[in-house]
């Protein structure tokens, strides 16, 4: 049984590192293991797009709240990236099994698309030099200059300003959301950097 778990996690592996977009299908009636969250961490980090399926929905015992309370455990366990489709199938009633690819296609799309770097500066500039800059850090102001997405196989984004190292993980995360809503990265993992002009 040990070398039959160890195959399967190496399968896993190779796939992920395969593809472009990962599937990670969990049991409904067995909740977020922490097999999941392994594979969902192996994808995270192999910056792999991701929908997560939760199957065997028929079989579980459903209240008011049931479904939202779900997802919302699921979003806290794999957080800090939580921005994915989650998807409640059943395979064996036919319920939503088409959902999953067109969300995958979707993810995939978003995971290949390119932002011209005036577009870029003409929506995002204003906000992160006016409406919402970086907090000063010991008295001093970082002031991003202009920003460019990078020719790489998923997004990643350069922020050239005066201070990078004064740019905090906080404010990071306030500039990937505002992006994810913009340009819709629903379920596509992204890196900016913050580097000197």
């Amino acid at each position: 049984s040990e070398d039959l778990e160890f195959y399967s996690v190496m399968r896993s592996v190779r796939a992920i590192e395969a593809s472009d977009v990962c599937i990670l299908m969990l049991d409904a009636s067995q909740g977020l293991e922490q097999q999941d969250l392994n594979i969902f961490s192996l994808i995270q980090r192999n910056n792999k797009g991701v929908v997560v399926v939760v199957n065997k929905w028929d079989l579980v015992e459903k209240e008011t709240n049931t479904h939202r309370d779900f997802e919302e455990l699921i979003k806290s366990r794999i957080a800090p990236f939580d921005d994915v489709p989650i998807i409640f199938t059943s395979v064996i009633n036919k319920q939503r099994i088409f959902k999953v690819l067109e969300a995958a296609r979707q993810v995939y799309e978003a995971r290949s698309r390119h932002i011209g770097t005036s577009e870029l500066n003409d929506r995002l500039l204003p906000i992160v030099k006016e409406q919402n800059p970086p907090p000063s850090v010991k008295g001093k102001w970082v002031k991003i200059k202009y920003i460019t997405q990078l020719p790489t196989p998923y997004p990643q984004f350069v922020f050239f300003c005066n201070l990078p190292q004064y740019v905090r993980d906080p404010y990071r995360r306030f500039v990937e959301n505002r992006m994810r809503e913009m340009w819709d990265f629903h379920g596509v993992p992204m890196t900016i950097y913050f580097r000197a002009k």
